[in-house]
């Protein structure tokens, strides 16, 4: 074993040490894998290319958020391209978000953390095949993911109690519910009038003291920010350290990956990437995983190209980049009579899922669920946060920011997104990131359901809002999207290498010691919050691969 160094308690491998794996990201489901794979006794180097953060720089300050990116990615250093079709010029915009820095979108997320239902994975066969799209089963099943689901709710902390139409679960959720909030009080009862059904929403945040953490302060700062306290439930709070403390896990952040190498037989000699000087080194290892998301995963994959994979690593389908779904979103706002001062405490308490399952009678594919929230800071309410029919400026606009802020809620409708295989994401020819390399170029464009889908939807956030007696209602028009967060589907699994780029156990059809698990593996889309089963994803994935280098099926390039 090539010698190591140990420096704050944390391994550090000697320049040339070829490793067991190397992690392509330290995010949500990058750090799941990094700590399984060390625990499992695997020597590991986990490249991050955003900051290594700790508590302690987590502050509530809106305006640093806004003017300098401090944990997602910078659109000055990796802008992108946006195109609604192939046939239009893509235009420099922003068109994505996600957490870049260790730990990953875990630690800016709001938290709420749904499991997809049975019928998720089964859809295709139910329903038929839909007209303009990639609509198919996926090699998996509810069943065979559930324990995975039932270890991250228990490894990472999760609060919840499950409701009417959840899937069947083999354990209750470690912690108890979150405290309901005003905006969840007004749900149920709401939801009562209309014969709906709230209940309380499952959040990766503590609500009771867990594994050595704290629980939730009730700040208020939850999405967009770090926790500093903790309780939110992210991998860099969690998994990541318990992978460091085995002596056999480096995170090396600040690095950003320029290429993925392989040999003349087309196996993964390991990776090229700029250290924190913009030096370019490469980490030889035995076989690599990928988990930079949704968009940064295809990616990398398209600049991996080589004579063996002209159109990009395990790109033999040509479906890398493919398939992009964002999920639906539409909104409906209120003001209510009286203070709910909903800028205390979690983005959420309560959740409606009457209208998850898809309904043939609507005449559309889709499905969805509601919650009920309130997340603008001040800054974002006082540019975004009132009726599009309010003054904005002078003394009115004053005195209704001061009178709406606390008492202003809104409706967030999460929908279905059909895998269309013209939605996807792509090398952009023009424009370059910081480091002279392609930028990300988003082509995207809801299907017609879709649409329809979160038209549906928002009508019945109205209705929801208008039973809970708001004052006034207001939405802003459903409207083809432009900027996506949820980043599902480039890398889908299926068992057809036709198809699909990676197999059932995340391993890429094309190259034995390439394994892809995050946003890009998912097959279909969910109603919205990924999280949780990206996290169930990796836990299985870790033990496929597990499985797979101790029977000797993953070995190093000759």
């Amino acid at each position: 074993m090539a010698k190591t160094e140990l420096r704050d308690e944390k391994v550090r491998f000697d320049a040339g040490t070829e490793v067991d794996f190397v992690l392509i990201g330290a995010g949500a489901a990058g750090g799941i894998i990094a700590k399984e794979l060390a625990v499992a006794g695997f020597r590991l180097v986990v490249l991050e290319q955003g900051p290594y953060l700790t508590a302690r720089d987590f502050v509530h300050d809106e305006y640093k958020f806004m003017q300098q990116r401090a944990i997602t990615n910078d659109y000055q250093r990796q802008p992108n391209t946006f195109r609604g079709t192939e046939k239009e010029d893509a235009k420099v915009q922003p068109a994505i978000i996600y957490g870049r820095l260790v730990g990953g979108g875990s630690v800016p997320f709001a938290a709420n953390y749904w499991r997809l239902h049975e019928i998720d994975f089964i859809e295709r066969s139910k329903l038929g095949p839909i007209a303009g799209t990639g609509f198919a089963d996926w090699p998996i099943t509810y069943a065979e993911l559930e324990p995975y689901y039932t270890k991250a709710e228990w490894e990472l902390g999760v609060s919840g109690q499950p409701g009417p139409f959840d899937a069947p679960r083999s354990k209750p959720y470690p912690l108890p519910p979150l405290p309901i909030k005003s905006s969840g009080v007004l749900a149920e009862r709401a939801a009562r009038k209309l014969g709906w059904h709230a209940q309380p929403a499952p959040m990766a945040i503590l609500s009771k003291p867990y594994h050595g953490r704290s629980e939730c302060a009730h700040c208020g700062f939850c999405s967009y920010f770090g926790c500093e306290m903790k309780a939110k439930s992210s991998t860099l709070a969690t998994v990541i350290q318990e992978a460091e403390k085995t002596g056999r896990c480096e995170i090396r952040p600040n690095s950003y990956v320029r290429k993925i190498e392989i040999d003349k037989s087309g196996r993964v000699t390991g990776v090229t990437y700029f250290d924190e000087h913009r030096r370019e080194t490469f980490q030889r290892a035995k076989a690599v995983v990928m988990c930079a998301n949704g968009a940064e995963t295809p990616r990398l994959l398209m600049l991996s190209k080589s004579a063996l994979f002209p159109h990009g690593l395990a790109n033999s389908s040509g479906k890398v980049g493919k398939h992009l779904m964002f999920n639906g979103h539409a909104t409906a706002g209120a003001v209510f009579e009286h203070p709910l001062n909903e800028f205390k405490s979690v983005a959420v308490s309560r959740i409606i899922h009457d209208f998850y399952d898809c309904d043939p009678k609507r005449g559309f594919y889709g499905g969805g669920g509601l919650d009920t929230r309130f997340i603008s800071y001040p800054i974002g309410f006082a540019l975004r946060g009132l009726p599009p029919d309010a003054p904005r400026w002078g003394a009115e606009y004053k005195r209704l920011l001061e009178e709406n802020y606390t008492r202003t809620l809104t409706v967030l409708c999460h929908t279905t997104s059909l895998p269309v295989e013209s939605n996807n994401i792509s090398l952009d020819p023009r424009v370059k990131d910081a480091w002279g390399l392609p930028a990300v170029r988003v082509t995207y464009k809801d299907h017609a359901h879709d649409l329809k889908m979160m038209q549906f939807m928002q009508d019945r956030g109205r209705e929801l809002l208008d039973a809970a007696g708001a004052r006034k209602v207001w939405f802003r028009p459903v409207a083809e999207q432009s900027f996506g967060f949820h980043l599902l589907g480039t890398c889908r699994m299926g068992n057809d290498p036709k198809s699909s780029v990676i197999d059932k156990r995340h391993r890429a059809h094309d190259v034995p010691n390439l394994f892809i698990c995050d946003g890009s593996s998912m097959v279909t889309s969910g109603r919205g919050q990924p999280t949780c089963t990206i996290q169930a994803l990796a836990y299985r994935a870790s033990g496929q691969i597990i499985g797979m280098a101790k029977s000797g099926a993953i070995k190093s390039a000759p």
